[in-house]
């Protein structure tokens, strides 16, 4: 067998084939080892119960129980016949216990079914050394309860748990040695060792959970009655804390089976309810509901506290550090006095120790537990302290200070440290305020203000990951802060300290760095409103300069963004009062000035390197005038004007039948909340049953915006409402002309199925006609609109919109058509503008009267362009031209100039193409173009 693996491992092949060889080398080992034993079931394997059907069905009670025992018993007698075993199958076991730690899991599992089989044939105390080498395989150095190295790596792990799984499922596993392998076990469940920035171990979980279902099968409830708590809270808390999905369903698999094979685990049907299979599939909901739900059960509230705080507050993965504290939070007040009294006394040392990972964690939990115990204490109409020592309460408030000082070799909290810890103790802060500690007049309030305006002011030194995060924490953290701490027993701030506050955050909006922009803004929107008491005016004009785009930083999109989300958070505080004074709500003076600024933030399409970045400036300004609206209309409606309102649904109509996905879902929905809201409703909103009819109640949770499909045939049912036919055609130019298939064919199919519902109405239009030459006049130049809405208007002279005009001597749509297509791409070099003009310039053909001399004359200018693809664009085009509208030429020169067309080699030399070109025009009649000197 030796022989044989050492020849597949001098073999030079590919990754892939040298894995599948060490499978089929441990595949031949085994059954090169089955040859040296007897092919016969080892009698003293342990059975539960009786694997025949028929005498299951004769068997009475415990007297054939006891007859079982005797048989086995008689069975173990008999095992006792020797017989020689070969030197041979001690190399065969040794060559699948190196199997087991092989790197490719096929190998692996192929070795555990192979111990199994040879083990199945082996005598008693030959297959007990056996099962002793395996336990091996999980070798480990404990040196305190969440502090453990392992000595073999996870591939052994895995592999291990896969031949113990494999033993215990064919009961080779005697009870005799189930002491030995439940603890392997229960480590296995929670094995996750760290490997640079992530950890491996989730496949050695998942093979425990296999072990634990195993074992449900192979034991009688007896054998493992003394080792159940243990198995069952293992399970548990695998079922709901582990990280990956997989090991969660496993987890939860195994502990159905052991509730229905042993029937002794503690509330087995409950929790089996509460998290079964699919429950378990939502991490979030595993941490923040079903585990509360089961620490309500007192045989596991402990061992899910104790696995939290010594496994998962120091997980390499943020997003589990952070869902440990919240689901310690949530079960706080099931076990209250241990929270208290050990969970918070083992934390606080870990918040200011010297592993960056614990430390982030420590804090966020003693925040979290320090607000749940507090709220419990309030709940029970006790002291906020009750449950706190002055020891603990005196180890809270110097987190800061300990943090600030570790970090003082690192400026000002910069760097990977910085990302954790900021955000940490800001929501230390604010969980702190909101717990409503007696920290009044203590110094440590001004450090708390420190850190927060310091982290605002120093976004710029995280990575852009990271800065949205903090962000929000400091936020948060001086929102909590000033309710609690700034506010008197008058409810009033402190005139210097109010002054300082605002007028400091107010300067920082000027500032040169956008990031500092985008914190400071979103801070003024979080005080409350005791401080902005006064000084509302003062705030408000200070967020309307963030909001102007100027030379300087028409990039700045974000902070623009978080401006316009500010000013609706501003309103929503101050709340309104329309005889109110201007620097203190709401009302008639100021309320036009805050609609300009929203609505000013809807007609921002900025781009840069990042793409649409205008488009977060839309959407913020879009949610802050629905609060806006929203907020007027339940106070006073009367300062909402008529104007105002059709401004706002145009707007939200016109990014309904844009072409981003994302941006067009949010203005549909912001749209049907306005339309539909009836707590009063919205008033002056133009043609409201008209649009209700289009959008029905009904279905204003279920259309489905994002979709292209759905949206374009409702919104283009607006161009019939005069109110809305130019915003809704602007919004459609950019989605016709667009790039992206799917929204190009349903917003086009869209529009020529209205297209054609008016051709017999010439009144409508001819009103829409009028409307998109004003869109594509007013948007002269403007790339954006301009060069999609040339493609446009190529697909509609295409699929006969205008066919009602052609019949016409020079009429005016075509004549101001032409005009503005002619200026729109003068003196221009995109070529995209100019390729989508030529498509326009030929379906002008159409027209009768002097239109037809002029389109001729403007295309072979364009055959002489100097761009050679424009000149071979254009000759092909009007290649087709001339077949489709033949009748615009004489009969006679047609055949003619096509061959011109077509034999000349339009992206030769300009002298070349130029005769070529004006052979074209003597034919059609047409003057030859001529050079204009430089």
């Amino acid at each position: 067998a030796a022989t044989v693996l050492e020849c597949l491992d001098n073999c030079k092949l590919s990754e892939s084939n040298q894995m599948v060889l060490r499978k089929l080398g441990m595949k031949l080992v085994q059954r090169l080892g089955l040859t040296f034993v007897k092919p016969k079931v080892a009698k003293w394997r342990y059975q539960r119960g009786c694997r025949s059907l028929a005498a299951n069905l004769q068997a009475q009670g415990a007297a054939v129980q006891n007859q079982k025992r005797e048989v086995a018993a008689a069975a173990e007698a008999d095992d006792d016949e020797e017989y020689d075993i070969p030197g041979e199958i001690e190399n065969v076991v040794e060559q699948l216990l190196v199997g087991l730690k092989d790197k490719d899991t096929i190998v692996r599992w192929s070795a555990a079914k192979g111990i199994g089989r040879i083990t199945g044939r082996l005598p008693k105390e030959l297959a007990d050394d056996v099962i002793g080498s395996l336990l091996d395989c999980f070798s480990f150095n404990k040196t305190s309860c969440s502090d453990i190295s392992f000595q073999e790596t996870d591939n052994a792990w895995h592999g291990g748990c896969l031949a113990l799984a494999e033993l215990g499922r064919r009961g080779l596993l005697l009870p005799s040695r189930i002491s030995d392998v439940v603890p392997v076990m229960l480590k296995a469940l929670t094995y996750d060792e760290k490997r640079g920035a992530c950890s491996v171990g989730s496949n050695v979980r998942d093979a425990a959970c296999y072990v634990c279902w195993a074992f449900a099968r192979a034991y009688e409830p007896a054998e493992l009655v003394p080792f159940i708590s243990h198995i069952s809270s293992a399970l548990v808390i695998a079922a709901v804390f582990d990280r990956d999905v997989n090991c969660r369903r496993a987890a939860s698999a195994a502990f159905q089976e052991n509730v229905g094979r042993q029937g002794t685990f503690p509330h087995g049907i409950d929790i089996l309810t509460a998290a079964d299979y699919f429950a378990v599939g939502n991490r979030v909901n595993c941490y923040l509901t079903i585990s509360v739900y089961i620490a309500g059960f007192p045989e596991y509230t402990q061992a899910m506290i104790d696995h939290l705080v010594n496994m998962k507050i120091n997980h390499w993965d943020s997003v589990i550090r952070e869902l440990a504290t919240k689901a310690l939070h949530n079960i706080t007040p099931q076990a209250p006095e241990y929270m208290a009294n050990v969970v918070l006394p083992r934390l606080l040392p870990l918040s200011v120790g010297s592993d960056l990972h614990t430390r982030h964690g420590a804090i966020l939990a003693c925040a979290e537990i320090t607000h749940a115990l507090c709220k419990l204490a309030q709940e029970n109409n006790r002291s906020v302290t009750y449950y706190f020592s002055e020891k603990s309460l005196e180890g809270l408030k110097q987190i800061h200070q300990e943090v600030c000082n570790q970090h003082k070799s690192v400026s000002n909290l910069e760097g990977l440290g910085g990302e954790l810890m900021r955000p940490a103790v800001c929501t230390l802060i604010e969980k702190l305020s909101l717990s409503k500690m007696p920290f009044r007049g203590d110094p440590i309030i001004g450090g708390w203000q420190w850190l927060i305006n310091d982290s605002l002011r120093h976004l710029t030194l995280v990575s852009s990951a990271a800065r949205q995060h903090i962000k929000e924490s400091a936020v948060s953290a001086l929102a909590a802060l000033c309710n609690e701490f700034y506010i008197n027993e008058r409810g009033e701030a402190d005139p210097a300290l109010q002054d300082e506050l605002v007028t400091q955050y107010v300067s920082e909006l000027q500032n040169a760095e956008e990031m500092i922009r985008c914190g400071f803004s979103r801070a003024l929107g979080a005080l409350p409103r005791f401080l902005l008491k006064g000084r509302l005016q003062q705030v408000l004009e200070g967020l309307k300069k963030v909001t102007v785009i100027s030379p300087e930083d028409v990039s700045f999109a974000e902070s623009r963004r978080d401006a316009l989300i500010a000013i609706a958070k501003v309103c929503q505080t101050v709340g309104v009062k329309g005889d109110g004074s201007p620097q203190e709500f709401v009302c008639r003076e100021n309320v036009d000035q805050i609609y300009a600024t929203l609505l000013t933030g809807v007609t921002d399409y900025t781009t840069d390197s990042r793409g649409d970045v205008g488009g977060w400036v839309r959407e913020a300004a879009m949610s802050s005038l629905m609060e806006v609206t929203l907020l007027l209309v339940q106070r006073e409606a009367g300062l909402i004007h008529a104007g105002v309102c059709k401004q706002i649904m145009c707007w939200l109509a016109q990014q309904s039948a844009e072409k981003i996905d994302k941006f067009r879902a949010h203005a549909g929905s912001v749209f049907l909340t306005l339309l539909h809201f009836d707590n009063p409703p919205v008033p002056h909103i133009p043609h409201r049953e008209e649009l209700e009819r289009i959008f029905p109640r009904s279905e204003k949770e279920t259309l489905n915006w994002n979709a292209a499909s759905e949206a374009f045939p409702r919104i283009t049912q607006l161009l019939g409402l005069p109110a809305y036919q130019y915003h809704v055609l602007l919004g459609l130019s950019v989605s016709v002309g667009g790039l992206t298939e799917t929204t190009l064919r349903y917003s086009a199919q869209s529009l020529f199925d209205y297209m054609k519902k008016i051709q017999s109405d010439p009144s409508a239009l001819e009103g829409f006609c009028e409307t998109l030459l004003q869109v594509f006049e007013d948007n002269l130049r403007n790339d954006r609109v301009s060069v999609p809405l040339l493609t446009m208007l190529d697909q509609m002279l295409a699929n006969g919109c205008f066919d009602m005009f052609t019949e016409q001597e020079n009429h005016p749509f075509p004549v101001k058509l032409f005009t503005l297509c002619k200026e729109e791409i003068k003196r221009s070099k995109d070529i995209r503008k100019l390729r989508s003009s030529i498509g326009v310039f030929c379906g002008l053909i159409q027209f009768q009267g002097d239109m037809r001399e002029k389109v001729f004359f403007q295309l072979f200018l364009l055959l002489c362009h100097p761009f050679p693809i424009i000149r071979k664009t254009t000759a092909s085009q009007v290649y087709e031209m001339l077949l489709t509208y033949s009748d615009a030429v004489e009969p006679a020169v047609v055949e003619q100039a096509m061959a011109i067309l077509s034999d000349t080699n339009w992206e030769a030399e300009l002298p070349v193409v130029r005769e070529r070109r004006n052979c074209l025009c003597d034919l059609l009649k047409v003057p030859r173009p001529q050079l204009v000197p430089k």
